[in-house]
């Protein structure tokens, strides 16, 4: 697991974004200007529950989240996305 100085505050979740797809099923390469943002990673960091929801992901989950959910983040040159408990949609 990732070894982050600091935490995530209440209510939110700290996501690794997963790899955008390299290529189609088809095996046709696309490129970079072309790819989409993923809609899915891994959890890092979870905050404490809101005073009325329960926390229902924890560290090393696999979530799928909307696609304008969050603010991206680099921390120590890893890209992240911080995002809402209630904006992940699934989790695997």
């Amino acid at each position: 697991m990732v070894n982050l100085k600091g935490k995530v505050i209440a209510g939110k979740v700290l996501v690794r974004p997963s790899e955008a797809e390299e290529k189609t099923a088809g095996g046709i390469y696309i490129p970079d200007s072309a790819k989409d943002a993923p809609l899915h990673g891994e959890v890092v960091l979870v905050g404490t529950a809101l005073k009325d929801q329960n926390v229902e992901v924890k560290e090393g989950d696999k979530v799928m989240y909307g696609k304008y959910s969050g603010t991206q983040l680099e921390i120590d040159n890893e890209k992240y996305l911080l995002i809402s408990q209630i904006d992940i949609l699934y989790i695997f």
